[in-house]
C-alpha cells in the first residue's frame, strides 16, 4: 500500500512538470496527423509517449508555472473534491463536449478531409484547454483560502 502512494506521489510530482503537460498538448496533432498519412509507427510512439511522458521529467521547483497547477488542479478536482471529468456539470462538460470534437477529428483523418480533421482538432484542444483553465481558475481561488 505504502508503495503504491509513493509511486502516485512521485507520478504526479514529476507530472506536474510543465515540460510534461506542454508536451502532452502535442499528441493530438500527433495522432492526428498519423491517421491522416497512415504512419502507424508515429501513432504507436505517441501512444508509447503518452504513457511513458508523466514520469520523463523531474518534479518542478515551484507551482508558479500555469501547465504545472493544470495537473495539481486536475488531481485536486478528482481527489480532493471528489468530482467525476465526464458529467453535464461545468466544467466537466467541457470534456463530455470533447468526446465527440476528438472523435470526429479521427474520423475526419481516416477519411483524409484535411479542413474538418484541422477545425474538429482544433475544436477539441480548445475544449480541453477550456476545461483545464476552469479548473485552474478554481484551484487558485480555493487555494488563495487556504492560509
Amino acid at each position: 500500500m505504502e508503495s503504491t502512494d509513493e509511486f502516485k506521489e512521485m507520478f504526479w510530482k514529476r507530472h506536474s512538470n510543465p515540460k510534461s503537460g506542454w508536451s502532452r498538448t502535442l499528441i493530438l496533432p500527433v495522432l492526428l496527423y498519423a491517421m491522416y498519412q497512415r504512419r502507424w509507427r508515429v501513432a504507436v510512439a505517441a501512444v508509447v509517449f503518452t504513457v511513458i511522458n508523466p514520469v520523463l521529467f523531474s518534479p518542478p521547483e515551484n507551482d508558479e508555472a500555469w501547465m504545472t497547477r493544470v495537473v495539481l488542479a486536475e488531481r485536486w478536482w478528482t481527489t480532493e473534491t471528489e468530482q467525476s471529468v465526464f458529467d453535464l456539470s461545468y466544467p466537466n462538460v467541457l470534456n463530455v463536449l470533447n468526446i465527440p470534437a476528438a472523435g470526429y477529428a479521427f474520423v475526419a483523418a481516416y477519411r483524409r478531409r484535411p479542413r474538418a480533421t484541422v477545425l474538429a482538432g482544433a475544436v477539441s484542444m480548445a475544449l480541453k484547454l477550456w476545461y483545464v483553465a476552469a479548473l485552474v481558475r478554481r484551484y487558485d481561488a480555493e487555494n488563495a483560502r487556504v492560509p
